[in-house]
């Protein structure tokens, strides 16, 4: 038998050589392809709060769940303030151990946003970045600033210098949306008032 009466001749076989060596690695990586991925945790649903405080919240329950809490030196209403431009409150208050410092702001008297900066000297970002990634996933976006993971419930994020910031964002959409129409509004009203002139 001539070798071009093999059912695959010379140059059949050198085209068929690269499929069939990338059947044979797909067959023998495909198990460890499919092991590496079931073994890795699936990410879990966005954190809502931190230790007994959460979105939501009132005022009266952060209050209490601050002066509970021995990472927060919550001195009780001098922490608080009125924001009268917004019509919110805010609790500021200095923090011990891994927090230097922590801002709650609330909205319609829940807490909608909670921001805390933590102590640098004991935390590092990219130690804290690596933690939060394997917990809840890849973040949504991603910058020199800040990592965003992102729900429809929540926005997360960790901005540097070190700070971890939680905002429900349902309230949020619902005051940037005020902001934008009371902008139109100021814009209209302004160039009424231009055009008497």
């Amino acid at each position: 038998m001539k070798s071009t009466d093999h059912p695959l001749a010379a140059p059949d076989r050198r085209r068929a050589a690269p499929a069939v060596l990338s059947a044979l690695l797909a067959m023998i990586l495909l198990p460890v392809t499919v092991a590496a991925q079931s073994s890795a945790p699936a990410p879990r649903a966005l954190p809502h709060g931190f230790r007994g405080l959460a979105l939501g919240m009132e005022v009266e329950q952060v209050k209490q769940a601050l002066a509970a809490d021995p990472l927060y030196r919550y001195r009780g209403d001098p922490d608080v303030s009125f924001l009268p431009q917004t019509r919110q409150f805010l609790i500021e208050c200095a923090g011990s151990s891994w927090i230097r410092r922590a801002y709650f702001q609330f909205a319609d008297s829940r807490l909608f946003i909670m921001i805390l900066v933590l102590d640098a000297e004991k935390l590092d970002h990219y130690s804290l970045f690596t933690a939060l990634s394997s917990k809840y996933g890849e973040p949504s976006t991603l910058d020199p600033q800040e990592s965003v993971w992102l729900s429809d419930q929540v926005r997360f994020s960790l901005e540097k210098p070190l700070s971890v910031k939680y905002i429900d964002a349902e309230v949020f959409s619902r005051i940037v949306a005020k902001g934008a129409v009371a902008e139109d509004l100021d814009r209209v009203s302004r160039e009424s008032f231009l055009e008497q002139f």
